[in-house]
């Protein structure tokens, strides 16, 4: 038990990509949310055919009439509940392993020396590759909206969460405040993580492109990254100025 709460990230990440693929999956299993008439025409051979979908269990028939045909196999249908319903499990799991280690042992404190200089290395290459990270988000964004529908949005935010908050506490490990130990390091990284998201949603929202986010997040999303983090430090380091004074 103690490895698998150690690995509780691990699970959590794979859970997630596994639902991902399982949304993409789905979809290409249904017919193609563009036209999905045409689909179930070509399928049945009437032009007034339409589909009736569910995502939970995957089913997919096609409609014309009182006619009732599968898109969906049964066999594929009862595989992909199945699987969807272990991944949901290990999402789960994962998921509260995750936020029990927010609340775990704070472990040894870390020092260290020329903090000025680890300081600017957090605000300016911090910054950067938390832009990349956002610029793959983006992406991510639009694929799982357009290949897995309303449960693949669900999922997308959830991974965009997570992964930016294991990213932001990796990035606070190896260049965040000093002295620390590896449970700050967890707190400052998942709130960074998850107010950057924030700021470049609500950005999003009020601009009225949502869904989508668009390529300015990037830039906006290091732009925040950095002020959140110069306002960690300056909360980190300025109880420490004091007592030295």
């Amino acid at each position: 038990m103690e490895w698998v709460r150690r690995r509780a990230g691990s699970l959590l990440g794979l859970g997630l990509v596994g639902g991902l693929v399982w949304t993409t999956v789905v979809t290409l299993s249904m017919p193609g949310w563009y036209d999905p008439s045409a689909d179930c025409a070509r399928k049945v051979g009437a032009d007034d055919a339409f589909a009736r979908t569910s995502w939970f269990p995957p089913s997919a028939n096609c409609v014309s009439g009182d006619e009732v045909r599968q898109y969906m196999s049964t066999t594929r249908s009862v595989v992909l509940s199945v699987v969807g319903v272990l991944l949901l499990i290990l999402i789960a799991t994962g998921l509260i392993l995750t936020l029990r280690r927010l609340t775990g042992e704070p472990g040894p404190i870390r020092t260290g020396d020329d903090l000025k200089r680890r300081r600017r290395s957090h605000l300016t290459f911090g910054a950067l590759d938390m832009g990349v990270a956002f610029a793959f988000v983006t992406f991510l964004n639009a694929f799982a909206i357009v290949f897995g529908g309303l449960p693949g949005t669900i999922l997308f935010l959830v991974t965009a969460l997570v992964g930016l908050s294991a990213f932001g506490t990796m990035l606070d490990r190896h260049m965040g405040p000093l002295p620390s130990s590896a449970l700050d390091s967890r707190r400052r990284g998942t709130l960074a993580g998850l107010a950057t998201f924030g700021i470049v949603f609500a950005a999003t929202t009020v601009s009225g492109q949502l869904p989508f986010f668009r390529f300015w997040a990037v830039p906006l999303s290091a732009i925040a990254y950095a002020a959140i983090t110069a306002t960690q430090w300056s909360r980190a380091t300025h109880p420490a100025t004091l007592a030295t004074d």
